[in-house]
């Protein structure tokens, strides 16, 4: 009995220390940084946000705070910021104090501040530079890579053509023919449809990409000290990212095996020779681990990215059959039925354009971006944020900006033409994001949906259960990332 009221005493007595710590350091800043509701100590502002709808709880509060604002997750101080002049204001005319990279806590367990996209400071300035060249080296934006991703369109052809018009699923489909876009190039070569393992890799990227949508991963963001230790769904999700990463490790461990230094097969090719090149170098940033925690996110992202786009897209032209058949037509003007489309005929086809667009901004995935770090002291708006404070530079408020798009809340390929029809460009279209930090994928992707949607419309028409009418498309939920509504379709070969 002693013990224990000793071992409560001791635990009171510590809650008590890290309480008084925790107001203390909020309250040297009080009256410098962006308003913001008064947080707690440990909870921060916990009884304020909605962890179901953590996106919208925060664009509620920016109407009461203005367009930058503070709160608190858990002990964690993030600035929040609203609307495109302020992100502008931040991400690009302060881009060098805006350019740390804050936390994803669920990545954050396993990455821990290694590769190209979790890392910060002089390490993620020489792996951008590296990854964004190497990827360049191995037809990134060049003709090659658009053969690639024909090449892989038309497995996904026969592999739909396959099922014969039966409703399936198609998030699979697509995954795989994406994801082996970015195989190519890291691995060298592309897997094989039926290959288990990489079915296995597949789920575990959609395992941790569900939690990390989920309420309860929005509640991990604000208690992961605690949770980290609880059994739950977040074990699950880190056992995911674990086994990706013991993958990534037996791929390297293959190319090192085989490796000539004077012909690089592959991107894990082309890093193993710098890591040689560097030996000598005690401070080199090319070592083994950000090898592989590089490649953990290349592959992490230039699967679920596209591939998500294109399942909402798909779900999208079920729902609104009469832009389905604007694009077909357009596609059987432009480039008939007999060839396969190339990437410069998007030149010749405003309206299809436009669609790729709206399904981009209408589907919203990243609502609050990628979080930023401040990387020194500095001011915005007149208002102190101290270095090393986090930052949520909200896309969605931008891309669902009324001043930027006339309808923002309605799936409308017109916020992309002029009067004459023509595709028009806005500056409300930021789903890469902007500035020092914006996705160093953004061409490749580009091009793998337009040729992924025209190829896939050229082949096949859509139909889908429900009447168009009654078939969902808001994405859910609404918090640090979104998922596409699940669905069946059937793909009917023309």
């Amino acid at each position: 009995m002693l013990a224990s009221g000793v071992l409560l005493v001791t635990l009171v007595a510590c809650l008590s220390i890290m309480a008084l710590m925790s107001v203390w350091k909020q309250r040297k800043f009080w009256g410098k940084l962006p308003p913001g509701p008064i947080p707690l100590p440990f909870i921060g502002n916990y009884l304020q946000l909605n962890t179901k709808k953590m996106y919208i709880c925060l664009m509620k509060m920016s109407k009461k705070y203005g367009p930058v604002f503070t709160i608190y997750l858990g002990l964690r101080r993030v600035v929040v910021l609203c609307g495109y002049d302020i992100i502008k204001e931040a991400l690009v005319d302060q881009a060098e104090d805006f350019s740390g990279r804050g936390e994803q806590v669920t990545f954050n367990r396993l990455f821990q501040g290694y590769g190209v996209t979790f890392s910060n400071g002089e390490r993620s300035k020489q792996l951008r530079r590296f990854s964004i060249a190497t990827l360049r080296d191995f037809g990134v934006g060049k003709r090659s890579v658009e053969e690639r991703i024909k090449e892989e369109a038309g497995y996904l052809v026969q592999a739909f053509q396959a099922t014969r018009g039966a409703f399936i699923d198609p998030t699979f489909y697509l995954s795989k023919s994406v994801s082996n876009i970015i195989n190519s190039i890291v691995f060298g070569d592309r897997f094989d449809y039926e290959d288990n393992e990489f079915l296995s890799l597949l789920q575990m990227t959609t395992v941790v990409k569900k939690f990390i949508a989920s309420p309860l991963g929005q509640l991990y963001e604000i208690f992961y000290s605690v949770m980290k230790y609880l059994p739950g769904p977040q074990q699950k999700a880190f056992q995911g990212m674990q086994q990706l990463e013991n993958y990534m490790i037996k791929k390297v461990e293959q190319n090192q095996r085989t490796l000539d230094p004077n012909a690089p097969r592959d991107f894990i090719d082309s890093f193993l020779i710098r890591i040689q090149q560097e030996k000598k170098n005690p401070n080199t940033e090319f070592h083994m681990k950000n090898l592989v925690m590089t490649i953990l996110s290349l592959f992490f992202a230039g699967t679920e990215t596209v591939s998500s786009t294109l399942r909402f897209g798909l779900l999208l032209f079920a729902k609104h059959p009469d832009v389905e058949a604007k694009v077909r037509e357009e596609i059987d003007r432009v480039i008939g039925r007999n060839r396969q489309p190339q990437f410069e005929d998007r030149m010749k086809m405003p309206y299809t354009e436009a669609v790729i667009h709206e399904i981009q901004r209408f589907a919203n995935f990243a609502p609050m971006g990628i979080p930023r770090r401040i990387t020194k002291d500095t001011t915005l708006r007149d208002f102190f944020i101290p270095k090393g404070t986090e930052v949520f530079p909200m896309l969605g408020s931008v891309l669902t900006d009324c001043n930027f798009f006339s309808n923002p809340e309605e799936f409308n390929p017109q916020h992309f033409l002029d009067e004459k029809g023509q595709f028009k460009k806005s500056d409300g279209f930021i789903p890469f994001s902007i500035g020092k930090r914006n996705c160093f994928g953004e061409g490749l992707t580009r091009m793998e949906l337009f040729l992924f949607f025209t190829i896939i419309i050229q082949n096949f028409r859509f139909k889908s259960s429900p009447a168009p009418e009654d078939i969902y498309v808001a994405p859910k939920p609404l918090g640090f990332t979104r998922m596409t509504p699940d669905y069946t379709m059937s793909f009917l070969p023309r």
